[in-house]
């Protein structure tokens, strides 16, 4: 129990203290912020640190990372606290089931299963993971990929449990030709001004260029960001040589535009920075 007139003296809070502090910021002793929330209300933002902690590992930054993986324990801590407060569960509920979770889903070290490599591991998490969730079929499994995923991001685990029941093209070249195909019926729909079929076939267009990135090995979503972090290189220096050339961009033609942004490109090959 945490004693609350000694908790600038403790050195080395424990997992129990840390949630009898959430215990505390939501009781009526505690603070009016945390007491309001809901699960609604913060869903956002374990969605954003998520996020943060994905940013961390990418930069290679133990020390944010440890400090992301706190905030999102404070977000699983606080949806505990919220779900317990309402009679639902609590975090030893939470802790029981993903506990028993691991152990059904690793027999071959809880149990007497054999497996030879990781491949027959993933197998056997898939079976056991239908079986618990009472799916049947290989569209319940579809399904069940949440709505709230990135976009690409479910596109691509979807288009995945597909493969996995032998749907899929046997090499790279359906998925190329598919693009074809998605590009030109993305064009005629342009042609024919029909608001619902663009809509529908830049949807198709997208699925298919998640279906190449699935077959050369690249993640559609982590892709996507840099490229948009490259383009936002590219214009900052293009922003600087209009800058130091007296060139107001926002008046400048397209054609200088595109000029500036070339030399912006072949400055960050320069540098090496693709």
């Amino acid at each position: 129990m945490v004693n609350l007139n000694m908790l600038g003296s403790i050195e080395k809070f424990t997992f129990e203290d840390f949630i009898e502090i959430i215990r505390i910021l939501r009781s009526p002793q505690g603070c009016p912020w945390d007491r309001e929330q809901t699960h609604k209300s913060i869903r956002n933002d374990f969605i954003e640190e998520t996020y943060e902690v994905a940013d961390a590992i990418d930069n290679s930054d133990n020390e944010a990372l440890c400090e992301e993986l706190g905030d999102v324990l404070l977000q699983v801590a606080l949806h505990s606290q919220i779900a317990d407060d309402n009679g639902q569960f609590n975090i030893s509920d939470v802790i029981n089931s993903v506990a028993k979770k691991m152990i059904l889903r690793h027999p071959h070290v809880f149990s007497n299963v054999s497996v030879e490599n990781s491949a027959e591991v993933l197998k056997n998490w898939d079976k056991i993971k239908m079986q618990e969730k009472s799916q049947s079929t290989v569209t319940d499994t579809l399904t069940s990929v949440p709505m709230a995923f990135p976009a690409l991001m479910r596109a691509a685990k979807v288009q995945k449990r597909a493969a996995k029941v032998g749907f899929d093209w046997p090499d790279l070249n359906g998925p190329m030709a598919k693009l074809t195909e998605e590009t030109a019926e993305l064009k005629e729909a342009l042609t024919n001004n029909n608001e619902q079929q663009i809509f529908e076939e830049f949807g198709d267009l997208l699925f298919s260029v998640v279906n190449i990135s699935r077959f050369i090995g690249v993640n559609a979503e982590q892709a996507l960001n840099f490229a948009t972090n490259k383009f936002i290189s590219r214009f900052s220096i293009l922003e600087k040589l209009a800058l130091e050339r007296g060139v107001d961009i926002k008046n400048a033609s397209l054609k200088q535009l595109d000029a500036l942004w070339d030399e912006a490109k072949e400055c960050i090959q320069t540098d090496g920075i693709r």
